[in-house]
């Protein structure tokens, strides 16, 4: 064999090589880019970006021909090598091609460009795109055939495609983008409490019965101006003869006229409530709330009896946190009292104490209170305590036959969470 041929050769592989290296990057490029930031890179008129998403679109042809151009060139990568290694050293040729050719295109034509298209893949598949699709035209005859494989494999094995994100993989989502630092954590906390949003129930935020402020409908009038006065709430549910019968909703700005209480009865003034069942969704229930113009829903359990009220405000904080305005106290839920201990208000959602203190329980419970009772399995007094997984818990407050305020120590094993409550 002559040099030139020899040349001739070495250039062809080289050639050949660079194809795959092409294929394999186009391949990793593909599908691993930022759709958000490729479509918004579309919008501001980037007509290659614009080809790249057309092409993602029809994933199935893409990754064919990108199969088929690589399989191509290494076959013949390998075909080329031995034809010139077995001309240049016999019988050997054939084991010394094998060894280096795998090396070059492994190194040259799979792992380095694979890196290379990872680190950048927006823009490599931007580059990429113009070729690709040409080559998509001249493999359509194949893609045809693999196309109908495809779908014959699907019916003999019962595939089902989903390409669906479920909720989970959509909380990893917003945890990934945190770490990277393309969205703060307030801004993260706002997307997973608007993707958790449907999954809560009124059961799991309302006001229970037992802390509600009401009203009953011959009250004296004096007497409702005292308690308007001192809960600084601007409506309360007006009942008749007992909190189960509930049968309106009075407005403050309805209960005083001019400079002083109105003259009308409160059954005139009070409105119609809304009643909605326990395990109305919240987000149905804030378009409920909304279509009857409407800050007040009585949730019913499941004997008709009222178990507590939901306000418009409760719904809200569920997507953007606790909102205070100037009448509220603000109160700290998890309030640090030591290393790694906290006074804990016990009105809490059962599930944001979980999430605090990296607790795993089985529980059904929705309030901490609720759970510290299940806990202690009696009516809870104040100095009762117990021990949950690496958890020392102490009751400190306690309202009749409730408990309001627990102490919770890490045990001496466990380290202290530090975390932050939403």
């Amino acid at each position: 064999m002559s040099r030139a041929e020899i040349i001739s050769y070495i250039a062809v592989l080289a050639v050949l090589i660079l194809f795959s290296a092409y294929f394999s990057a186009t391949e990793t490029a593909f599908s691993s880019f930022n759709k958000t930031r490729m479509r918004t890179l579309s919008e501001k008129g980037n007509k290659k970006a614009k080809l790249a998403l057309a092409l993602n679109d029809q994933y199935d042809r893409l990754i064919s021909t990108i199969l088929i151009g690589n399989n191509i060139v290494n076959i013949a990568t390998a075909s080329i090598g031995t034809v010139l290694f077995v001309n240049l050293y016999g019988d050997i040729g054939a084991i010394v091609s094998t060894a280096v050719i795998t090396v070059l295109v492994l190194i040259f034509g799979e792992i380095s460009p694979k890196s290379v298209a990872k680190n950048c893949p927006e823009r490599f598949a931007m580059f990429s795109a113009p070729i690709i699709r040409v080559m998509i035209l001249v493999f359509t005859p194949l893609n045809f055939l693999f196309g109908l494989w495809k779908k014959m494999l699907s019916k003999l094995l019962k595939l089902e495609s989903n390409s669906k994100m479920s909720q989970e993989e959509l909380l990893m989502l917003v945890d990934e983008v945190q770490e990277e630092g393309s969205i703060n954590k307030e801004e993260g906390d706002l997307l997973k409490n608007a993707i958790e949003f449907t999954d809560l129930r009124a059961e799991d935020i309302l006001t229970h019965r037992v802390d509600l402020e009401a009203v009953e409908i011959d009250s004296d009038k004096l007497a409702v101006a005292q308690i308007f006065t001192e809960s600084k709430f601007s409506r309360l549910p007006v009942y008749e003869g007992s909190l189960d019968n509930i049968v309106g909703v009075l407005h403050q700005k309805d209960f005083y006229e001019g400079d002083g209480v109105t003259g009308k009865s409160i059954r005139q003034i009070m409105t119609q409530p809304i009643f909605v069942l326990k395990s109305e969704r919240i987000n149905e229930l804030l378009r409920l709330l909304q279509g009857n113009k409407s800050h007040v829903a009585v949730v019913l359990d499941e004997y008709g009896g009222t178990l507590g009220i939901i306000t418009l405000e409760d719904i809200l904080e569920e997507l953007v946190g606790e909102i205070w305005d100037e009448h509220d106290e603000v109160t700290e839920e998890f309030q640090p009292i030591g290393e790694g201990a906290y006074r804990v208000d016990c009105s809490v959602n059962f599930g944001d104490f979980c999430s605090f203190f990296d607790l795993k329980s089985d529980s059904s419970s929705i309030s901490l209170g609720g759970w510290v009772m299940e806990q202690l399995g009696k009516i809870p007094e104040k100095g009762d305590s117990f021990r949950c997984g690496a958890l020392s818990v102490g009751i400190v407050g306690t309202d009749g036959q409730r408990v309001t305020q627990i102490e919770v120590h890490p045990l001496p094993e466990t380290a202290p969470t530090g975390k932050t409550a939403r």
